[in-house]
């Protein structure tokens, strides 16, 4: 995520990081979990830009991460910003050793026999260390205070919290090490093309009716006993994780091409045997640079309304994402974590893709707070697809 043009002035107190023998241990009983600052805030912002503003300048990356903490899935407390520092230190001079920033997820959990509820996950993101006060420990017990945190964070009563979930992009050990498990990361990639296809563009004024069908179906999936004989986990992909990931997009779009995709997915099919594909644009360089090949289109979610959906209508779906991709320069298509089932309907639909496994790129990573050890060999989780990334 990210935010607004501010400038913090490197002198002040919280920038300074002392000598080396003055930061404490790791370990230190002093140490604790807190929320930042305003003027924290900003530096964190400041800090993180270079690493995170994808195509953006610094200031425009300050003004969409003010933006975000606005819209849905962020708001009304649906984000929670978190610092690790030392309580030895005054509020308004206190050295800022790591932080991060966690979503509140609504997800669906379900034992092998189908009984399923309605519970939370926290999803983590932004975990940052900055270069100067690294390999001390920080960040590790950043997410060790964290991990004691969730559970009962803003949990309303009657519901619990069963998981915590994140996206490494640097060795997942380092994660799994601390309790948060790696789960598989593989993805289909499509070339873009302009290609005649006879799906239908969804606006995203069709999107929310299409999100409650979709939990719809994943409610009664849950609802009947496991094939597997395995628990399963899911977050729900609801109408404000579609929202959060087109805000940024259409905040990207418009600074870097001065104009929004309108088209938001496509669908294909007869009522009751319908396929639908929601989609985000990204931008990770900018589109008249010569490194603009990395940006994306990621396919948030693919919904098959039915088990298995005409080839020809999935089909029609994957080319309709192939020619927005073409017509916006973007230099690749994704789909994460397909079924099975949807990847041989992709294979009998004739069109060409490449499977890849990320190694270092957002890897799905979870702790489980539930009954049971929580790794994927005893554990489903399903749908985990682009739309719960953050």
């Amino acid at each position: 995520m990210a935010s607004a043009t501010f400038a913090v002035n490197p002198n002040s107190p919280s920038n300074k990081l002392g000598n080396s023998d003055d930061l404490p241990n790791s370990a230190s009983s002093s140490l604790r979990l807190n929320h930042p600052t305003e003027s924290e805030t900003l530096r964190i912002w400041n800090q993180t830009s270079n690493d995170w503003r994808d195509a953006l300048t610094a200031p425009q990356y300050l003004e969409e991460y003010a933006y975000l903490l606005t819209v849905p899935l962020a708001r009304n407390n649906g984000i929670t910003q978190w610092v690790l520092v030392d309580d030895n230190q005054p509020a308004d001079k206190r050295t800022v050793l790591a932080s991060c920033e966690t979503f509140l997820k609504r997800a669906l959990f379900s034992d092998p026999d189908g009984k399923c509820e309605e519970v939370i996950a926290h999803g983590i993101a932004s975990v940052y260390c900055e270069p100067g006060l690294r390999k001390r420990g920080y960040a590790s017990r950043l997410l060790k205070e964290l991990s004691k945190t969730l559970p009962n964070w803003r949990i309303d009563a009657g519901k619990k919290c069963i998981a915590s979930m994140l996206y490494s992009d640097i060795d997942p050990g380092f994660y799994q090490r601390l309790g948060w498990n790696p789960f598989p990361s593989y993805h289909l990639e499509f070339e873009p093309k302009v290609a005649p296809h006879g799906a239908t563009p969804l606006y995203s004024e069709d999107l929310a009716a299409l999100c409650e069908k979709d939990e719809a179906i994943l409610r009664s999936l849950l609802s009947k006993p496991s094939t597997e004989s395995q628990p399963r986990f899911a977050v729900i992909p609801d109408h404000d994780h579609l929202v959060w990931h087109h805000s940024k997009e259409e905040f990207g779009a418009q600074r870097l091409l001065g104009k929004i995709p309108l088209v938001k997915g496509a669908i294909a099919g007869p009522p009751g045997n319908r396929a639908w594909a929601i989609w985000t644009h990204r931008f990770y360089r900018h589109p008249d640079s010569d490194s603009s090949a990395s940006n994306t289109l990621y396919i948030l979610r693919f919904v098959m309304e039915d088990r298995e959906p005409a080839a020809e209508d999935v089909r029609a779906i994957l080319q309709a994402a192939q020619t927005e991709a073409a017509e916006w320069g973007l230099g690749k298509v994704k789909l994460w974590s397909p079924s099975k089932a949807l990847e041989e309907l992709i294979k009998k639909a004739d069109i060409s893709f490449q499977g890849r496994t990320r190694t270092q790129e957002s890897i799905p990573c979870l702790q489980w707070y539930g009954e049971g050890d929580g790794f994927p060999k005893s554990l489903d989780w399903i749908l985990n697809e682009k739309y719960a990334w953050c």
